[in-house]
């Protein structure tokens, strides 16, 4: 006997075709060894899609697509929820008052951002040529071994720097988020103030070992120019919260099989 893995969609009599669900479950990542998950999300996403758009055309909506961004046209359908949900969510103002209060929970989360003071030694290689990557780490590793952490010998270990800020000692100076490469980022990140990557990093330049000398956290910003930050986060939320419990009423009132809204 033939059983399905996935059991067939339908809500409200209308069926999900199966391939609309594997190609929606492209946008719903989950561990490799378990397809079941990303499948799941995929088919209660497309559930919820199809709600919403039942709910439309029950109201008569009628599409009229907004232009997103240059080049890029919202589909029928988004313009058709969009349109429901326009009309559906009694959304309240954010007032001052929530904003303060928001902000007062704890003003020290909203900080300007941090600078470090940073150090590294590369060896360049271009990462898709394996002999070259193999033979840069080795070097990276030998110099590496060399370290103990010290500023100074960090200093003298970085003259052999394929970079040009061997020249001063590997500092590159104050770096701030986004300065970098996004792999070199995150290993900065992990690091406290006077150590060194335990291991070299590689990036698209090759590999790094890095210090992180110093940190300057970013200062914490006054209310008035947090305040636009905050009640827009409260105004998301707000939409989250009143779009979730639409759904959950529309779901309420639906025959739904083959998928579930609970969290997955």
């Amino acid at each position: 006997m033939n059983v399905s893995l996935f059991p067939d969609v339908v809500v409200n009599g209308e069926q999900i075709p199966p391939a609309a669900i594997a190609a929606e479950a492209q946008n719903h990542p989950g561990p490799k060894e378990k397809p079941g998950i990303a499948w799941r999300k995929a088919a209660q996403a497309l559930t919820i899609r199809a709600l919403l758009l039942q709910e439309a055309r029950r109201r008569g909506q009628h599409p009229d697509p907004a232009e997103l961004a240059p080049g890029r046209v919202e589909t029928e359908d988004e313009a058709m929820i969009r349109a429901l949900l326009d009309e559906a969510l009694n959304i309240a103002p954010v007032t001052e008052e929530s904003v303060r209060r928001e902000w007062a929970k704890d003003p020290g989360r909203y900080r300007s951002a941090p600078l470090w003071d940073v150090s590294h030694i590369l060896c360049a290689c271009d990462p898709r040529d394996e002999i070259a990557r193999d033979q840069a780490e080795a070097r990276a590793k030998a110099l590496l071994s060399k370290l103990d952490g010290d500023a100074k010998g960090f200093a003298r270990a970085a003259r052999e720097s394929d970079c040009g800020s061997k020249e001063a000692g590997g500092h590159l100076g104050q770096l701030g988020p986004g300065d970098t490469v996004p792999e070199f980022e995150t290993a900065l990140r992990r690091l406290s103030d006077n150590c060194i990557t335990s291991a070299p990093v590689l990036s698209r330049h090759g590999w790094h070992i890095i210090r992180l000398n110093a940190t300057a956290p970013g200062q914490v910003l006054p209310y008035e120019t947090v305040r636009p930050k905050i009640a827009q986060a409260l105004e998301k939320a707000a939409w989250a919260r009143a779009s979730r419990d639409f759904i959950e009423t529309l779901a309420s009132t639906a025959s739904i099989a083959g998928a579930s809204l609970a969290p997955i």
